[in-house]
């Protein structure tokens, strides 16, 4: 598990195995972990640290820190995927949405809108990123398959997508779209949208994942008061 644990006055990042906690930063700036991907005796974990002026994105190997961007410009890695011996990040640098591939980044947005990159999956020769993009004003959720970009919202009410899988030829996106007034827990499936939540309170789907025949989606509900976790299946 990748994630974020407060030492004295810090945030560190900070990757647990089997509930033991090991801290991948140095402790000497505030940094987080978003995501985990581990193949064979490899642990990667993306996310980023703070240098005292913007953040960084890092992917830290069994450890060892790589730094995905120079530190000039907010940026951050908040997804990693390994395929075969490749390790990809997706992330963003100074709002230009990135995918890292074994360090070399490649240009998914040309920073003229905010965007923002949740989650990258890699299937055969195809790569997956899901996140948003704004129209001007509005969050699209959007899918980039190769570089290339889906819309997965019309652009007329607030949108984002968190999290991609793909099981055979089908390609899932959890996310949410605004009504106009509440957050709607939403999967697009193939591109179609299927709505988990009727839109009373704000929800989020922010997690997928498939097994054979079954969809699996995690995410939250606002009972009226707080958020309740739950757990969507088909």
């Amino acid at each position: 598990v990748a994630g974020v644990e407060y030492n004295g006055g810090m945030t560190s990042a900070t990757l647990w195995k089997n509930g033991a906690a090991q801290t991948l930063n140095n402790g000497s700036h505030e940094a987080m972990a978003y995501s985990v991907a581990v193949s064979g005796n490899d642990v990667n974990g993306a996310g980023n640290e703070y240098n005292g002026t913007n953040q960084v994105a890092i992917l830290w190997k069994n450890g060892e820190q790589q730094y995905l961007s120079d530190g000039s410009n907010y940026a951050d890695a908040n997804s990693v995927f390994v395929s075969g011996s490749d390790v990809y990040v997706a992330g963003k640098d100074n709002e230009i949405i990135k995918v890292w591939k074994n360090g070399v980044s490649q240009v998914l947005t040309d920073g003229s809108n905010s965007a923002g990159a949740r989650s990258i999956f890699v299937s055969g020769n195809d790569v997956y990123v899901a996140g948003y993009e704004n129209n001007g004003s509005v969050g699209v959720a959007k899918l980039w398959k190769n570089g290339v970009a889906q819309d997965l919202t019309d652009g007329s009410k607030q949108a984002m997508a968190y999290s991609v899988f793909v099981s055979g030829s089908d390609v899932y996106v959890a996310g949410y779209e605004s009504n106009g007034t509440r957050w709607v827990a939403k999967l697009w499936k193939n591109g179609a949208a299927q709505v988990l939540t009727n839109g009373a309170k704000n929800a989020v789907a922010g997690s997928v994942f498939v097994s054979g025949s079954d969809v699996y989606v995690a995410g939250y509900e606002n009972n009226g008061t707080y958020g309740v976790a739950k757990l969507w299946k088909n």
